[in-house]
C-alpha cells in the first residue's frame, strides 16, 4: 500500500531525517534479521542462556530500554563498542542497490540526515551498498547520541541542537511509530515506513505500535515512490 503524499505538505521542509534499518531499505531484504540473530547469540553467550531464552530476554531488553545494547549496558555493564562491532559484522551483499531511491534523495531540497540507533560504520556500509551514501549531509548514530537510543526525547533534542534542525521545518521517516512520537511533538512531519502488504519479517510483529497512530502523518510501504512524488512536484 503506497499512500502517495500531498507534495504541498512538504513545501516547507528543509531537513529530511531518515531512520536506517527497515526504513532506507525494505523489510523484506531481511538485512536486520542478520543483526537480530547476532544479538541473540551475543546475549546467549554472555549470560549462558539457551537461544530461546536469550531471544526472549533480548526482546524484553529492547522494549524496556529502547535497544538491546542499552539494556545490556544498564543491567550487565557490557562494553558497547564490542557489542556494536559484533552485531554489525554481517553480509551487506543482501541489499540491492536502489538507484530510484538514490535519485529521489539527491533531488530533495535541503539537507538529508541518517538518524539511527545503530553505529556509523553500519550506517555507512548499508547506505554505500544501497548507492545512497553520498546524498546525506551527516549520520547521527548511537555513539553521537551518547548511547541513549530513540525514542528518548533527549536524543532527538541532541540531534536537533547539533545540526540546528527546527522541528516545523523537518520531516522524520521511521519504521517504528513509537520513534515518531517525539518528532511529532517537536513539530516535525512524520512518515511511517511499513512492510509491504503489512507482512513483517523475522517475527517483527512485536514491534508494532498501535498506540502511536496519532503520531503518524503519512504511511507508506514504498519510500522511493513516496519521495519521487514529492521531487517530481517540486520540479514542475
Amino acid at each position: 500500500m503506497t499512500e502517495l503524499p500531498d507534495p504541498a505538505r512538504f513545501d516547507h521542509v528543509t531537513d529530511w531525517v531518515f531512520d536506517l534499518d527497515n526504513t532506507l531499505y525494505p523489510h523484506h531484504s531481511n538485512l536486520f534479521a542478520q543483526i537480530d540473530v547476532k544479538m541473540t547469540a551475543y546475549v546467549s553467550e554472555l549470560l549462558t542462556l539457551s537461544r530461546e531464552d536469550a531471544r526472549k530476554l533480548q526482546k524484553q531488553l529492547y522494549l524496556e530500554y529502547g535497544t538491546t545494547l542499552n539494556g545490556l549496558m544498564q543491567r550487565h555493564g557490557i562494553d558497547p563498542d564490542a557489542f556494536l562491532e559484533h552485531v554489525h559484522d554481517i553480509d551487506y551483499s543482501w541489499l540491492v542497490p536502489d538507484p530510484v531511491l538514490g535519485a529521489a534523495i539527491r533531488q530533495l531540497p535541503g539537507r538529508k540526515f541518517i538518524f539511527t540507533n545503530g553505529n556509523r560504520g553500519h550506517a555507512e556500509r548499508t547506505a554505500r551498498q544501497l548507492g545512497i551514501l553520498d546524498h546525506f549531509d551527516d549520520i547521527f548514530d548511537i555513539v553521537a547520541a551518547g548511547l541513549t537510543p530513540k525514542p528518548a526525547r533527549q536524543t532527538y533534542e541532541k540531534f536537533a541542537a547539533l545540526h540546528h534542525v527546527t522541528g516545523p521545518n523537518a520531516v522524520m521517516f521511521e519504521d517504528l511509530a513509537r520513534n515518531l512520537a517525539v518528532p511529532k511533538s517537536l513539530g516535525m512531519t512524520t512518515v511511517l515506513i511499513v512492510p509491504r502488504n503489512f507482512e513483517p519479517t523475522f517475527s517483527e510483529i512485536w514491534e508494532r505500535d498501535p498506540q502511536n497512530e496519532d503520531d503518524v502523518d503519512f504511511v507508506t510501504d514504498d519510500l522511493a515512490t513516496f519521495l519521487t512524488t514529492i521531487v517530481e512536484a517540486n520540479t514542475k
